[in-house]
Parts: C-alpha cells; sequence; structure tokens
C-alpha cells in the first residue's frame, strides 16, 4: 500500500481535518504502543499500520 493511499483511507473514514489529529494522538496497542506516525516513522509497513488502524477502530470493510 502506498503511503498517499493510505492518507486516503484515513480521511474516508475520519474525515480530513480528524484523521491528522487521530494519527497524531492516538496511542495504539495494535501499533505498539505508538500513534501512527511514530509507527510510520519507526519504518513499520504501512499496510501493516492500516490494518492497526482497522482493528482498532473498526473500519468499514468497504474502506478496507
Amino acid at each position: 500500500m502506498r503511503l498517499t493511499t493510505f492518507w486516503a483511507r484515513m480521511a474516508a473514514h475520519f474525515g480530513e481535518a480528524y484523521a491528522d489529529s487521530f494519527a497524531r494522538d492516538h496511542v495504539m496497542s495494535e501499533l505498539g504502543g505508538r500513534t501512527v506516525h511514530q509507527a510510520l516513522d519507526a519504518g513499520w509497513e504501512v499496510k501493516r499500520v492500516w490494518r492497526a488502524v482497522c482493528a482498532a477502530v473498526d473500519v468499514p470493510a468497504d474502506l478496507r
């Protein structure tokens, strides 16, 4: 998955304004106690981060 696709999916689920806020502030156990930004900065695979987001907030199947 490309990073642009990831951010498009985040915006589709959370809305443009809230997607970055969620990614910056929400610490997830699925990411080893990291935020989305921290996980991506640490080199986590984008698809793995997206799957963690999907699991944490129950993203609808059509956005997965």
